[in-house]
């Protein structure tokens, strides 16, 4: 009967309903994918031009002159305004409260990573001497350049998902800040001492110290064994001593970290949020100041990327394999970890529903090494050749698999 049929067309859906769906759902995931690849074509053409300024041919960015002081510049002055500026304007006692997931998305990471770097290094027999080069590069992200330069980026783009393209942006920049602070205490302390325990060219007076430090202690324990008592504030110290010395606390306290404190007191401090930030602020130049030039930060950090990309590119080759596992580690196995832990994390209520922040949430996981492995292997003097074929080949894989990532984690979280 004709009631019969109405009732089995509104259960089953026409061919035609199912292909304006199925059209429709293609349609949304195309511009999804435009949103995520504009900004990585900006951040490409940026990185092309820092290439280029680095050749040879222009010298304008090469190792011993422009490139070390503008370097210089960006670690010192570009970088602690960017994040002071965006955390001030951004941050405040109620929005951290709700943002307080985001430590542990972060640590959550560098764990996954190292665990995954360890499998890595056992499954395809890693060089001994690669050890802390290969883990590094698993366990830290770029959670500095990237997000800073892309998720606000997407915001700005026509028919972002976000909503409103200025709240975004701003939001976006502050969320990006507080990943930048954050990762940049997780790399200078885990992937630091990673690269550290695992050097091979470990200093004559470092093995000297160390083994002054064994006798003393055996000294101590053969005293307490005999009965006499040391001070116990004494031994403390005597253990925070050494721990002190074990860890760079002035890489630590790198400038963009000094930058995130003073930007996080400016937004929770309400005397310095009125006199700095709110409307019609007395002291609200100062602000706009730091703002100007936190944003030449961002073109001046991508120039430097493709200029450090392209030293010491021989040998590609010969470490295909490790750059193969690499790129398998952090482009594959960590963002489809990174979906479960999020979504877990959404499911029981641990996460407030701003699907901005629940987009950088998952686009934590999706980076490639962070450029401060670089820096690091410098400042120990090993793999530093092969560190810039890790960094370039996975960078430019980044490229893709950013784009492809972050198509679908929109997707995921509208």
């Amino acid at each position: 009967s004709s009631s019969h049929s109405t009732y089995y067309k509104q259960l089953v859906p026409s061919k035609t309903e199912h292909h304006h769906k199925g059209s429709n759902n293609l349609m949304e995931f195309w511009k999804l994918f435009v949103v995520a690849l504009m900004p990585i074509v900006k951040v490409l053409l940026i990185t092309v031009v820092g290439i280029l300024l680095a050749l040879d041919r222009f010298h304008i960015l090469t190792q011993e002159t422009s490139r070390k002081n503008l370097n210089t510049i960006v670690f010192f002055v570009f970088s602690p305004a960017l994040v002071c500026g965006s955390l001030a304007e951004t941050i405040t006692s109620k929005s951290l409260l709700m943002l307080w997931f985001m430590p542990l998305n972060i640590l959550l990471t560098f764990i996954i990573g190292a665990v995954l770097g360890l499998l890595l290094v056992k499954v395809i027999r890693v060089p001994r001497h690669l050890h802390g080069l290969v883990l590094g590069c698993c366990t830290g992200g770029s959670l500095g350049n990237l997000p800073l330069i892309i998720v606000p980026a997407i915001c700005k783009q026509k028919g972002n998902p976000f909503g409103d393209a200025d709240i975004c942006h701003k939001n976006a920049l502050g969320y990006a800040s507080l990943t930048m602070a954050i990762g940049s205490i997780y790399v200078w302390t885990i992937v630091y001492n990673i690269v550290r325990v695992y050097s091979i060219n470990i200093s004559d007076d470092e093995d000297r110290a160390h083994t002054n430090h064994v006798k003393q202690l055996e000294i101590e324990c053969t005293i307490s064994n005999e009965r006499v008592k040391v001070p116990k504030n004494e031994k403390i110290m005597k253990h925070l001593k050494v721990i002190v010395e074990k860890i760079n606390l002035k890489a630590l306290f790198a400038p963009a970290t000094i930058g995130a404190i003073a930007g996080l007191i400016i937004g929770l401090v309400p005397i310095f949020r009125k006199l700095l930030i709110v409307n019609n602020a007395p002291l609200a130049v100062i602000q706009d100041s730091i703002v100007m030039v936190g944003d030449a930060g961002i073109p001046a950090i991508t120039l430097l990327v493709g200029a450090n990309l392209i030293k010491n590119l021989k040998g590609l080759g010969k470490q295909l394999p490790i750059i193969v596992g690499i790129i398998v580690v952090r482009f594959i196995a960590l963002p489809g970890i990174g979906i479960g832990i999020v979504k877990g994390a959404i499911h029981f209520g641990l996460i407030h529903p701003d699907p901005l922040y629940q987009f950088l949430l998952l686009l934590h996981f999706t980076l490639p090494p962070a450029v401060s492995m670089s820096t690091i292997t410098q400042l120990f003097g090993v793999n530093e050749g092969e560190c810039s074929v890790i960094m370039f080949a996975t960078y430019s894989c980044a490229a893709f698999s950013l784009t492809l990532w972050s198509t679908f984690f929109m997707w995921l979280v509208l």
